[in-house]
């Protein structure tokens, strides 16, 4: 009886999964694995939020395998180099399939995997996670593009790849079930209950995953343009956790978007926004793959020279917890402590404020949205970061540094988001909810002055404006 292993990473789904329908085809038997390597390689640490997501997410999966094929899902923890050798010998599996992971430390590993046991296993690897591979869409000189306006018009002229049907998804033929950890034995959730409250904002699974997108597509898609800077209203599809960890690809979000545009032809223009969203994240990996030294370090030079400010700890710890004084920025930070997610717009308007009026690295951001993000995604964490410092591939100007009052005002209009998350300004009036300029009710007064603030960063960025950029 042929036996395969699928070691699942970031694509903790059954539909659209190459690598589990390629092992279904060629083997009689399959053995899906699960290997937490956090504490043995080189790999970015998970943050404290997503480990909650993580750990919900194999219980969910561990479910639709046993109930769909019949498997059960293995749990090992250690070096995956060790545990898949382990696993190849206690089973006698002579396949050994996986999705591929973009980010350098992933790479760096699964080279070496794939170098050293490759005389034991046939080993195969798949694109799951993006519409197209990072070096499939490159300049007429072989480089990668730089900047995202580019990048969309030649993904379209490619075109969009259907998912994988689900013809060969059918219970397996029982074999020897090697021994597995428990998912409680990860230790994934935290010592203190702060997880029950978080989680109580969502569901996890591939099939909620669906589920949300099919709510998404019929009550909000229509109005998306409108409504998705707007962080009061259910306006996005808060479908970023469930693409981080793999419940549901870019690929099936595509094609029900095009479906719903192809058949409601006055959804077109939001249909083609939403879209773009879509390929922004895979912009982002590509990123990463072809300058994977934006993981720690700035794409454009000039930042290595960045005047940041020293002694920034009491500024940093009031912009975490949500008292900076500005509301916009506190409703923002509030929430994702809450809830482990940021609305978009929200998550642009902090990092301007982080970097630019606190001219503090935009390194101390991305470290805290990965620990505390449900959707931690490293590219897009990155990216978003970066582009909002100045410092990244089609990044915002230095010069433009938001004021958040004004995107408040703009925005958030009557102050719903900002009375939702600070209740400590819910009796306020609409027109000065965005900016009390003093304390108010134990709500703390502005720790800068923007326009000061502004000026000052607009000298930093001056500082360096003039050098070369590579």
């Amino acid at each position: 009886m042929k036996t395969a292993i699928i070691w699942f990473r970031q694509d903790l789904r059954l539909q659209d999964n190459p690598a589990l329908q390629s092992a279904l085809e060629h083997a009689e038997h399959i053995i899906p694995v699960f290997i937490d390597d956090t504490k043995s390689t080189s790999l970015s640490q998970p943050g404290s939020a997503s480990n909650v997501w993580l750990h919900h997410s194999l219980h969910s999966l561990t479910k639709d395998l046993q109930n769909t094929l019949g498997a059960s899902l293995i749990i090992r923890k250690g070096d995956p180099l060790n545990c898949l050798r382990t696993l190849l010998e206690e089973t006698g599996a002579e396949q050994l399939y996986w999705n591929r992971c973009y980010d350098p430390a992933s790479i760096a590993r699964d080279t070496i995997i794939k170098q050293q046991l490759a005389q034991q296993a046939s080993i195969k690897t798949f694109n799951a996670s993006l519409l197209y591979e990072p070096w499939e869409i490159l300049k007429a000189d072989n480089t990668p593009y730089r900047v995202y306006t580019a990048y969309w018009n030649r993904m379209r002229r490619f075109g969009f790849n259907h998912p994988l049907s689900m013809s060969v998804l059918a219970r397996q033929q029982q074999g020897p079930t090697p021994p597995s950890l428990c998912i409680n034995d990860l230790s994934l959730l935290p010592s203190l209950n702060w997880a029950d409250n978080m989680m109580q904002h969502w569901t996890v699974g591939e099939d909620e995953a669906h589920n949300k997108l099919t709510n998404f597509i019929n009550t909000h898609l229509l109005h998306y343009k409108e409504h998705r800077n707007n962080p009061h209203l259910t306006g996005t599809s808060s479908l970023s956790p469930h693409l981080h960890f793999g419940e549901i690809s870019p690929r099936q979000i595509v094609q029900a978007i095009i479906q719903y545009r192809d058949s409601h032809p006055r959804a077109t223009e939001a249909c083609e926004v939403f879209l773009k969203e879509i390929v922004w994240r895979d912009f982002a990996y590509y990123l990463l793959y072809h300058y994977p030294q934006t993981v720690d370090q700035p794409l454009d030079t000039r930042f290595e020279n960045f005047p940041w400010l020293c002694d920034t700890e009491a500024h940093l710890e009031a912009w975490q917890k949500g008292l900076t004084g500005i509301p916009i920025v506190d409703a923002g930070m509030r929430q994702l402590w809450h809830t482990g997610w940021m609305h978009n717009r929200v998550r642009m308007i902090v990092a301007s404020f982080l970097t630019k009026n606190l001219l503090i690295p935009w390194q101390e951001g991305e470290h805290w949205f990965r620990d505390t993000l449900v959707d931690a995604d490293l590219a897009s964490n990155v990216f978003g970061w970066q582009w909002a410092a100045g410092s990244g591939a089609d990044a915002a100007p230095y010069f433009r540094i938001f004021n958040p009052v004004l995107q408040s005002r703009k925005f958030d209009s009557e102050g719903e988001y900002i009375r939702c998350w600070i209740p400590e300004l819910a009796n306020m009036n609409s027109k000065h909810i965005h900016h009390p300029e003093k304390a108010f009710n134990g709500y703390p007064a502005p720790v800068v002055d923007l326009k000061a603030s502004r000026e000052r960063a607009l000298e930093a960025f001056s500082s360096i404006k003039n050098g070369s950029r590579h």
